[in-house]
């Protein structure tokens, strides 16, 4: 358990607006799988809408975190028209927030590899 606090705390997680739309990302991501790859199914052909129940819910509240997170991203770093619309629709397809992370990923890399520009 030490050890996994100290892999969280060494990676960020969750300490920047965009680390903390990456990682409910994830989160809403994999809630929507779950929902649309187990809990409706099971619905529908096991008849079992339990599932759907519950599913739905979690992955209702991640949506909602996920939009606020992106409100905050937005706010944060002056995100264009474009790049809320690519986020927005990202959470709306399967993978779509995964697809997302990747590139929010590669474009904080990006970042942390260019030297701050001086100002003479």
């Amino acid at each position: 358990m030490l050890s996994l606090q100290k892999n969280i705390s060494k990676h960020n997680i969750m300490k920047t607006p965009i680390s903390r739309l990456r990682t409910i990302g994830i989160y809403e991501g994999i809630s929507y799988l779950l929902l649309l790859g187990i809990a409706m199914p099971l619905k529908y052909l096991a008849d079992m809408p339990l599932m759907v129940k519950y599913t739905g819910w979690a992955h209702g509240v991640l949506f909602v975190l996920y939009m606020f997170s992106v409100l905050e991203v937005t706010l944060a770093h002056n995100w264009s028209i474009k790049k809320i619309a690519a986020a927005v629709i990202a959470s709306l397809l399967p993978f779509g927030p995964f697809v997302l992370d990747k590139k929010l990923l590669k474009e904080e890399e990006t970042k942390k590899e260019k030297p701050a520009r001086q100002v003479a």
